[in-house]
C-alpha cells in the first residue's frame, strides 16, 4: 500500500487527506481493521517509536497509551501487585500474571486512566489473547503493534461493533535519517532525533548522593525515552518500571512538574486501602468509577461525599479521605524517579517533586542557577544526573 486515505485531517473541514510516502515506496504498515484517522496514526506512529525505543533499552516488553499526541502512559512487562491490579481494574483477567505483554498494558492504561479514555495503544511485541482481553473492556480507538495472535485479533475486532481500529507495523522499517514538515507553506526538515537513551546518560551525577540503584535508573531511562515522544515542555514521574505522571504542553515547566507530580500522587493513593474499599454501586461503569475516584481524592467540582451525590455512586456513604490524611500516606513514598525534556530553572521544581516521593532525577542541566537546584537536592538527599540532552518534542 503507497497512500491510504483519510477522512479528513485534524478536522471534518480539513479535506482531503492522506498518509503516503514521499519517496513513492510502499508504507510500513497494514490495516487489519477499521479506518484510523489523521490523528490515530499521529498517535500510533509516535507510540510506535516509544514502545520500540523502550524495550531495546530495557529488553522488557513494553506499551503505550497515547491520547492526542502525548503518551499518558508508557510502562515494562513487569509483575503487579494485588493492589495495582486492583486499582487498574485487572485484577479478574485470567492468565494475566502470564502475558509480560498484558501486564504492559494493564500498567500503561493505569497510569493515568481518565487521559487514557480513548486511547491509541501501542504494543512493542505481538499481541497476544490475554492483552487483547485487557484491552476489550477499554474504551480505546485502536492499536498498533508488529502482529497479533489469531485470537486476539478476533477478540480485538470485535470492538466498536467491528470497527475498532488495528494496525499492524513492520517492525525492521527504518525510517530516513532527514524528517520534513509543513507549516503555512513552509517546510521544515531536520534530523531525526535518533539519540540513543541508556544507562550511559546517567553517568554525570552532580549530587552529593551519587548511589542509583538498578531500579531506579530503569525507571529513569523509561522517563527520558516517554519524554522524548511527549509534546514539550514535559515532565515525567516514573515507579516500578512504567510512567505514573505525565505532564505535557506546558508553557512554564513548574506547571509540567505540579501536573505529572499531581498524577503521580493521585497513581499512588488510587492504591491505597481507603480507594480500593470504596463501596461503589455494582451499576457503575468503569469510565464513571475512574471519574468518581478522581473526584474522590482531589476533590473536584463534586463532592462525591455529599449527600444526595453519594447515592449515585455508592451503596453507603464513604468516609472523606481528608488531605491530611493523604498527605500522611504520600509521606511514606520514596524512590520515585523524575525526568525533564530541559533544564528545571528554578528549585521549586525539586520542591515539588519532592512532596510525590522523588528521590532520583534526571535532566539536561544547563541553567544559570543549577548550583541552586543541586543544593535543593543535596537538602532532599536527592541524586540528580545532568544527562546533556535536551528532548524537546514538536
Amino acid at each position: 500500500m503507497k497512500e491510504f486515505e483519510l477522512k479528513y485531517g485534524c478536522n471534518p473541514n480539513q479535506k482531503p487527506a492522506r498518509i503516503y510516502m514521499a519517496d513513492g515506496g510502499d508504507l510500513p504498515i497494514e490495516i487489519l481493521s477499521g479506518r484510523p484517522g489523521y490523528i490515530n496514526f499521529l498517535d500510533a506512529l509516535n507510540s510506535w517509536q516509544l514502545v520500540k525505543e523502550l524495550k531495546e533499552a530495557t529488553g522488557l516488553c513494553c506499551a503505550a497509551s497515547f491520547k492526542h499526541v502525548s503518551p499518558s502512559g508508557a510502562a515494562c512487562g513487569l509483575p503487579m501487585s494485588p493492589e495495582l491490579k486492583k486499582a487498574c481494574f485487572v485484577e479478574d483477567i485470567p492468565g494475566l500474571d502470564e502475558s509480560p505483554l498484558a501486564l504492559a498494558y494493564a500498567r500503561a492504561r493505569g497510569t493515568d486512566r481518565m487521559s487514557s479514555f480513548g486511547d491509541f495503544i501501542a504494543l512493542s511485541d505481538v499481541c497476544d489473547a490475554t492483552t487483547a482481553l485487557v484491552i476489550k473492556r477499554e474504551v480505546s480507538d485502536g492499536i498498533i503493534a508488529p502482529g497479533y495472535e489469531p485470537e486476539a485479533l478476533e477478540i480485538l475486532k470485535t470492538k466498536r461493533k467491528g470497527n475498532y481500529n488495528i494496525i499492524k507495523i513492520d517492525p525492521d522499517y527504518v525510517p530516513a535519517s532527514r524528517e520534513r514538515k509543513e507549516v503555512f507553506g513552509v517546510t521544515f526538515e531536520q534530523g531525526r532525533n535518533n539519540c540513543k537513551i541508556s544507562g550511559e546518560l546517567l553517568r554525570n551525577i552532580v549530587t552529593k548522593n551519587k548511589t542509583l540503584p538498578p531500579e531506579a535508573e530503569r525507571d529513569l531511562i523509561v522517563s527520558l525515552i516517554t519524554l522524548k515522544y511527549t509534546q514539550s515542555n514535559s515532565v515525567c514521574f516514573a515507579y516500578d518500571g512504567q510512567a505514573i505522571g505525565v505532564g505535557a504542553g506546558q508553557q512554564s515547566r513548574i506547571h509540567c512538574t505540579r501536573l505529572a507530580g499531581g498524577k503521580a500522587s493521585t497513581w499512588f493513593l488510587r492504591q491505597s486501602e481507603r480507594v480500593l474499599a470504596l463501596p461503589f454501586l455494582p451499576t457503575l461503569g468503569r469510565a464513571d468509577r475512574d471519574n468518581v475516584i478522581d473526584g474522590y481524592i482531589n476533590k473536584n467540582e463534586e463532592d462525591v461525599c455529599l449527600d444526595g451525590n453519594w447515592q449515585k455512586y455508592f451503596s453507603s456513604r464513604p468516609e472523606p479521605f481528608t488531605t491530611g490524611e493523604q498527605r500522611e500516606y504520600l509521606s511514606q513514598i520514596t524512590g520515585v524517579s523524575l525526568g525533564s525534556d530541559a533544564f528545571f530553572p528554578f528549585s521549586d521544581n525539586i520542591q515539588r517533586a519532592h512532596l510525590a516521593g522523588v528521590s532520583y532525577i534526571a535532566q539536561p542541566g544547563g541553567s544559570v542557577r543549577d548550583d541552586l537546584l543541586i543544593d535543593c537536592c543535596n537538602e532532599y538527599n536527592m541524586v540528580m544526573a545532568f544527562t546533556g540532552l535536551r528532548l524537546f518534542h514538536h
